[in-house]
């Protein structure tokens, strides 16, 4: 079984639609630790993916927060009188199954906060250290997006996470994709068109230009 933790240079930026493609190629679980706000992205993830009546069905794990209010977990916490504690924040096991990969989505980008003390890239750091769980980046392609995702990576790699590579999002911008992978050392996974609808059907699509080695 392995374990990847999808993450982006910030808000909106595509987690949860890199998450569901991933979630349809690997034939992976899902699990959003922490939610803020509704409809929930295990929902969405959910609805996006082809149903699998198989032997071992992907299973869609129960959240470890799920918070009412649309905004950064730390806040949407502190409203409902919660403190987000990171010991009680545990990978789930799915019973069914001997192994099965996980695709484990963050909030927003990796240094949204949690509580006072705790970043979402903390979260990440603790599932590397238990279970060697490997960071997958998404990043858009707007003015500024460049600084954005070089600040990103330096704080990766500050903290030593094992980083797949990166997921490009967004109009192309092969400048910028450019600069982006000499600086960081990563390598392209995938880059997604704007598309004018989601659907289970350009889910597939994505899934099956993505490459089974990168995952090995």
């Amino acid at each position: 079984m392995k374990n990847y933790f999808v993450t982006a240079i910030g808000t909106d930026c595509g987690k949860t639609l890199v998450s569901a493609i991933l979630v349809e190629f690997l034939g992976a679980d899902y699990f959003k630790p922490v939610q803020a706000g509704f409809p929930t992205d295990t929902e969405t993830v959910k609805s996006l993916i082809t149903d699998n009546q198989g032997t071992f069905p992907m299973t869609f794990h129960q959240e470890s927060y799920l918070l009412q209010m649309p905004a950064s977990p730390h806040k949407a916490a502190r409203a409902e009188g919660i403190e987000i504690k990171l010991e009680n924040i545990i990978l789930p096991k799915t019973a069914a199954r001997v192994a099965n990969n996980l695709i484990i989505e963050g909030a927003g980008g990796v240094l949204v906060p949690l509580n006072d003390n705790d970043f979402v890239i903390d979260l990440a750091t603790k599932f590397s250290i238990e279970t060697n769980c490997k960071v997958i980046l998404v990043a858009n392609l707007y003015l500024g997006s460049i600084n954005h995702t070089l600040l990103t990576i330096n704080e990766l790699k500050r903290r030593n996470i094992d980083v797949v590579g990166i997921v490009f999002n967004g109009e192309e911008n092969k400048e910028s994709e450019e600069i982006i992978l000499k600086h960081s050392g990563y390598k392209c996974l995938l880059r997604i068109q704007k598309e004018e609808n989601i659907n289970k059907e350009t889910i597939k699509k994505y899934a099956k230009m993505l490459n089974k080695a990168d995952f090995l």
